[in-house]
């Protein structure tokens, strides 16, 4: 494999990872907005949302971490390319890019996935909970 390969394959990793978030993201809007618009309490249906939620997030956040670790196999095999071998433009791109290529870790990762995911089922509950309090107010 050489250097622009790597970069390529370090880019494609960046897009699908980009890519899993953007659905995560619309995911969560969907979740919430179907949740705001219920006008009558619902336990169950709030607790089934949130067991569907909960296991879509933990793939998601799943594929998010395998993404993550083949965007730091991709940055570590860039760092160790051997410019050398194939001229000095290679060495040149190497000494601009390589300072911009910082990938999350896995643990800032799971951290953001996490609180997110917390925050989305603290939140339904949360309407939940207004519901049944407007319930109860004549």
């Amino acid at each position: 494999m050489n250097y622009n390969e790597l970069i390529q394959l370090y880019f494609e990793r960046s897009n699908a990872l980009q890519g899993y978030w953007n659905l995560y993201v619309v995911v969560v809007g969907g979740l919430l907005a179907f949740s705001s618009l219920r006008k009558q309490p619902a336990a169950i249906t709030t607790l089934i949302v949130t067991v569907l939620f909960g296991l879509f997030a933990y793939e998601n956040h799943d594929a998010i971490q395998v993404a993550t670790g083949q965007r730091l196999a991709t940055r570590e095999a860039i760092t160790k390319f051997d410019p050398g071998a194939t001229g000095p433009t290679a060495k040149q791109v190497r000494d601009i890019l390589e300072p911009t290529l910082t990938p999350a870790s896995h643990a800032s990762v799971r951290t953001t996935h996490l609180t997110s995911d917390i925050l989305v089922i603290a939140a339904l509950w949360a309407m939940e909970l207004r519901r049944r309090r407007s319930k109860q107010t004549p």
